[in-house]
Order: C-alpha cells, then sequence, then structure tokens
C-alpha cells in the first residue's frame, strides 16, 4: 500500500511580511538575498517565486509517485526539499517515497526531520513508528505511538502498528530470556518472529546468525553474516559471527583474525573480547598438552588436556579432538577400555569425527570385542572407502569369525605357536583328564561334561596335528568344505598311538558325535 502524501501548500498572497511568514520553509541564502531588496513587494515577488517553484515540483514528484515511479520521485522531492528546506510537509512526501524504495532507514530519518521541524505534525508520528519498527526500533516505535495519543487520542493510523509493536515486544522479552538460558532455539525461534515485523532489522538477523553458529549451524550463520556484510563491510557484528564460525570450526588462526578486527572496529565489544580470550587460552592449553605428549610425559598431557576441556562447552570440535588425544595417551599405556571410553565422548560431539571412530574400534579388537569392531569398522568404510579401512575391517570380521568357533588352542591348553610336540603332549594330557572312564562314577550331568571335552579333545588335535587344517584354522578359514571334513579321524587309532592298546568299556557310537564320528576306548 502506497504511503499518503502531504498535500499542504502555504499562500503568501495576503501575508504582511513573507520574509517573516516564509522564513521557517525557505534556505537562509533565499532569505539574505530577500533582505537585500529595495522593498517588500520584491522580497515577495522573488520569495513567492521560490515556493511556487518548489510547489510545482512537488506536483511533478507527487505525479511520478502515483504512477510508481519512486526513484524518479525520490530525485524530485529532494530538489524540492533544497529549495525549502524547512518544510515538514515536503520532508513527508520524501519519507513515503523511501519507505516504497524499501529504504526504511532513510524514511525514519526524514520522518523524524518533520517532527524537528514541528513538533506538532501529527502524520509524521506514524510514519516514525511504522519505519522504527520495520528497523527494530522498538523504542522509538513505542514513543512515536505515546506522543500521537498524547496529540491525537482518537488517531486511527497506529492501530496495526500498535499490534505489531506488542508481537515484537513480547518475542524481544522472551528471546532475552531463552539467551540467558542458552536455550538458543528459541532464540532463532523469536528472531524469526520478530524479523515478521522488523524486516530490515540487521541487529536481529545477526542476533539469530550468533544463536545458528552456538548451535552449529554455521552455514545459516556465515550466509547471514556475509548478507549484512556485502551491504556493510564495517559490520562489526557480521564480522564476529563470522569469527565465531570459524572458532567453532577449529580454524582458530582466521577466528583470530577476524575477532582482532572487531576490537579495532570497536574496542568495547564485550562478546568478541570474551570469545577471543577464551580461544587464545584453549589454544595455548592444547598446545601445551601436545608439547607434553610429544615429550612423552603423558600424565601431564592428560591434564592439560583435561583443562583445556573446561574452558568453552561450547566449542564442540575442539572439545572432540582433546578427548580424542586424552584417547591416545589411554591406548599408549594399554587402557583400551578408558581409552574407548574417551573415543565415544569425542563421537558423541561430532560423530562424523573419522579418527575417533577407528581408534574405538581398535580399542574394541584389544578388548577381544569383534562385533563392536566390525560395526564400528563398517560405519568407518562408509565415511571413507579407503583401502586400509576396508582390510581393518576384513580384518575385524575374521577375528569376529574366529572368536565364534572353537578355540582349540584354549581346549588343548596350549599356545598358538606350539610346536608339534606341544601338541602332542597337550592332548595326551588331556585325553587322559576327560576321558569317560575316569568319571566311570561321577553324575550324570558330570559325565555328559567330561564326554563332551573328551570329545573336544580329540577334534582339536585332529585339526591342529594336520598342518593343512591347521593353517586353514589360523586363516580363519572354513573347515567343514576341506576334503576328508574336521572330523574325519580315526579316534581308536589316535587313542592307540598314544596309549598303545584297545579294548574296553567306552565306546562312542555313530551318530553319537558329529559328521559320525566314533571312538572306542579300552
Amino acid at each position: 500500500m502506497a504511503e499518503q502524501l502531504n498535500d499542504e501548500e502555504w499562500d503568501p498572497i495576503d501575508d504582511p511580511d513573507p520574509i517573516e511568514e516564509i522564513q521557517p520553509f525557505t534556505t537562509e541564502d533565499v532569505q539574505i538575498k530577500a533582505r537585500k531588496m529595495d522593498n517588500k513587494h520584491s522580497r515577495y515577488v522573488y520569495i513567492s517565486s521560490i515556493f511556487r517553484l518548489a510547489e510545482m515540483k512537488k506536483e511533478t514528484g507527487n505525479q511520478l509517485y502515483k504512477t510508481k515511479k519512486y526513484a524518479e520521485a525520490l530525485a524530485v522531492y529532494t530538489e524540492v526539499i533544497e529549495l525549502c528546506p524547512n518544510s515538514p510537509a515536503y520532508y513527508g512526501n520524501r519519507a513515503a517515497c523511501y519507505m516504497m524504495l524499501g529504504k526504511y532507514h532513510d524514511a525514519l530519518a526524514d520522518a523524524k526531520k518533520c517532527i524537528a521541524i514541528d513538533p506538532g505534525f501529527v502524520k509524521a508520528y506514524p510514519r516514525v513508528m511504522k519505519c522504527s519498527l520495520i528497523v527494530g526500533d522498538n523504542i522509538g516505535a513505542r514513543a512515536a505511538m505515546e506522543k500521537v495519543l498524547e496529540l491525537d487520542p482518537s488517531n486511527s493510523a497506529i492501530l496495526s502498528e500498535k499490534k505489531n509493536l506488542e508481537h515484537l515486544e513480547k518475542y524481544l522479552q522472551e528471546a532475552e530470556v531463552a539467551y540467558g538460558k542458552k536455550d538458543f532455539r528459541k532464540v532463532v525461534y523469536c528472531m524469526d518472529r520478530c524479523c515478521d515485523v522488523s524486516t530490515s532489522c540487521v541487529t536481529f538477523k545477526l542476533r539469530k546468525a550468533e544463536c545458528l553458529a552456538f548451535l552449529g549451524r554455521f552455514q545459516e550463520a556465515q550466509e547471514i553474516s556475509n548478507d549484512v556484510l556485502h551491504i556493510n563491510k564495517q559490520n562489526v557484528d557480521a564480522i564476529y559471527v563470522r569469527g565465531m564460525c570459524l572458532y567453532y570450526q577449529d580454524n582458530i588462526d582466521r577466528a583470530f583474525m577476524h575477532f582482532q578486527q572487531v576490537l579495532r572496529l570497536a574496542p568495547d565489544h564485550t562478546k568478541a573480547m570474551e570469545i577471543y580470550k577464551r580461544a587464545k587460552s584453549l589454544k595455548q592449553k592444547k598446545e601445551d598438552g601436545n608439547t607434553a605428549f610429544k615429550m612423552e610425559k603423558y600424565a601431564e598431557a592428560f591434564d592439560l588436556y583435561t583443562q583445556a576441556l573446561t574452558i568453552d562447552p561450547q566449542n564442540i570440535l575442539a572439545n572432540a579432538k582433546l578427548h580424542f588425544n586424552k584417547a591416545l595417551i589411554y591406548a599408549k599405556l594399554r587402557k583400551f577400555r578408558e581409552s574407548l571410553e574417551e573415543c565415544t565422548e569425542a563421537l558423541k560431539l561430532d560423530e562424523s569425527y573419522l579418527k575417533a571412530l577407528l581408534k574405538r574400534a581398535a580399542c574394541y579388537m584389544e578388548l577381544g570385542d569383534f562385533e563392536e569392531a566390525v560395526r564400528d569398522y563398517e560405519q568407518a568404510c562408509k565415511m571413507d572407502k579407503s583401502r586400509d579401512n576396508k582390510r581393518l575391517l576384513q580384518e575385524a570380521k575374521l577375528a569376529l569369525k574366529k572368536s565364534k568357533r572353537k578355540d582349540y588352542y584354549k581346549i588343548l591348553g596350549i599356545d598358538k605357536n606350539a610346536s608339534t610336540d606341544d601338541i602332542k603332549k597337550a592332548y595326551r594330557k588331556r585325553a587322559m583328564v576327560h576321558h569317560p572312564d575316569k568319571h566311570a562314577n561321577a553324575s550324570e550331568g558330570e559325565k555328559k561334561e567330561q564326554e563332551k571335552k573328551f570329545k573336544e579333545v580329540g577334534e582339536a588335535y585332529g585339526i591342529l596335528s594336520d598342518p593343512k587344517k591347521r593353517a586353514r584354522y589360523d586363516n580363519g578359514h572354513d573347515l567343514e568344505d576341506m576334503e576328508g571334513g574336521i572330523y574325519e579321524m580315526d579316534p581308536n587309532a589316535m587313542f592307540q598311538s598314544f596309549f598303545g592298546h584297545h579294548g574296553g568299556g567306552y565306546q562312542f557310537q555313530a551318530g553319537s558325535m558329529p559328521h559320525g564320528f566314533t571312538a572306542h576306548f579300552g
């Protein structure tokens, strides 16, 4: 909706002295020149011509305005004001034109000029109120509203703006409370609601951008600050927000440059000063910790990293790296459970932290939790399909597969590097311990348990005493599809070779052991 123009016109025809009456509207040069004229008539003719020229130009401007040629109308209104710079009506018309061009700060300045010239110029106050709301000056808007109601209590031109003012004040108050509680999502919401009214308020936009940076939504925050800097390269709050984004993305050196620029332009910028101090402290602690780590002073490095974590809880990425550094120290000390926990803390802060994910997977491998290791390595491969990551995943899968098979070395009680003689000796010993005849008087449950262990001893010996089967077993390959299978062995012959006789009392029938395994012991 177009702003209403001011059509007031002064007519000097009956004025006793045109200088006295025109003085509020004309320039000082015009007044001086008029006073030098010999008689009143000459002064009248001269001043009247100036004013009528201004009025003619104003009418030209009005026609351009009505045809929506606002830029051309603005130029004409400026010429009018140059002729009669003390006429509130002329400033009112130019303010209306500025508003239609979206130049609300300029419109507000002209509307305030109207009031400065004539405090009783009622039409100017609603315009001041509207422009103040659009640029985010709720205090100025309220002052203008109160003045309107004082001059004209029944004025209806401010009703809609009054609602907008109440809307703005409501969300500004809520935003202030939310900011104090660090509820940055709520602040973003409130600033959006404020911007519904204050469409040209840079302050509200940058307050939103600051909170977006706190929330880790750096791209959105940077876009807002960049838009502001495109118009005003020295807007300190926009520079501050860009510095925040760099700092919270752990680009400390570039962040320093921005904070330093802010403090050069505005030495009392409290927020920039505080974050700059935190950034310097965080950087120093981290560097001291790194130095201690390289010197293998692990306890000292651990303490420094722990202290650094208390400096700025909002710096998610930097803190994730500090947790990872603590994990490295624990791993150096072979405290894999603690190292794993620090990696988890790092990943809580930054789920895309590949190094922490790989280190946690390595800790799971050390702890024998192969299922979790496989899960982490699979996630790592989704993030980075490098050859090394694929190799680590295959190794974890192989370890998991091995862990689910019987541990034949454990069954025989030998090391994985055991020699053939070691295997024979272990079998001889274990077979005697678990032989069913040794447990003839045991309970049924105990007999079954010993029978099971005796079978496993024979099975373990059958695999580990055969070099090919042992090699395949060690490499994690399936043994069922080998020629002869896992259990194709003669337990009687095996036992006889160790104990040198047949006979007797105990016999496994076909089917009582897997794959038709039978054995006779006596």
